[in-house]
């Protein structure tokens, strides 16, 4: 027990439960919150950052998956396609990483580029996605069960690559895609096919990065400490916040920091 305790660091577990609070509050994915916090306020190597993140997102997630698994709010024929395209670009993505710092190169810079743009696309999906579910549900509900399946292909495909450089995308990105081309699907179910796909390609790109060297355990365990509590807390209070002044808020927040990630 000692030794579990001498692994916890109060600043990292406080700002676990801040995260998993906004994670309940919001819907949005830890890794558009995490990551960047870890770089940018406590200045943690970004490679490091985004390993120990990819390990933390598939520990949280995967009691997300486990409960929507029970409550039958998964479908896997989404789940299959989604990971024929993210599990190839996934170990791809970490190839190459691997590759740069085998040869020396850093990667720090080209994940903090990726993580930047991440967060800008995410930000987008937050602020525009009533306005694109409005413009594009009527003309994708044309689409042949074909083309609904190739778009999510290349959906996942786009996943692996964001997810395994930036631990960013699975969430806001994913879910926005979804609901356009699954619109008939009921919303939880999508949800729950989300993260049931986000686990095992989180697990992976975590995993990569462990053997590369990139992830730190202590700072694992002291954001899980915070942030299961957080998103039991979040989720709590998410019926009583209004979502038109958070969401806009969260968005603006996101955009400024890839904005500044990128620049």
């Amino acid at each position: 027990m000692l030794d579990l305790l001498h692994l916890i660091t109060p600043e990292y577990t406080l700002s676990g439960l801040l995260v998993g609070a906004l994670v309940g509050l919001t819907g949005v994915g830890g890794g558009s919150l995490m990551t960047p916090l870890l770089v940018l306020l406590f200045g943690i190597n970004p490679a490091v950052a985004v390993g120990t993140d990819l390990l933390y997102a598939a520990l949280t997630k995967s009691g997300g998956m486990l409960v929507h698994g029970f409550n039958r709010n998964i479908d896997w024929r989404i789940v299959r396609r989604m990971a024929s395209g993210s599990v190839p670009t996934t170990l791809l993505s970490l190839l190459f990483l691997s590759h740069m710092t085998h040869n020396g190169a850093h990667p720090n810079g080209l994940i903090t580029y990726v993580l930047g743009i991440a967060l800008i696309l995410t930000a987008m999906a937050l602020f525009v996605r009533g306005w694109i579910l409005k413009k594009l549900v009527h003309h994708v509900a044309q689409f042949s069960d074909k083309q609904t399946r190739w778009l999510t292909y290349l959906l996942g495909t786009l996943l692996g690559v964001l997810v395994s450089l930036s631990s960013v995308g699975a969430g806001a990105i994913g879910m926005l895609v979804l609901l356009v081309l699954y619109n008939k699907t009921p919303i939880a179910r999508l949800v729950g096919s989300d993260i049931a796909h986000a686990v095992p390609l989180t697990l992976i790109a975590g995993l990569g990065h462990w053997y590369m060297g990139s992830v730190n355990f202590s700072l694992l365990f002291s954001l899980l400490i915070g942030s299961l509590p957080g998103i039991a807390i979040g989720s709590f209070l998410a019926a009583r916040a209004p979502d038109r002044v958070l969401r806009p808020i969260l968005a603006t927040t996101l955009a400024t920091i890839g904005l500044r990630l990128v620049a």
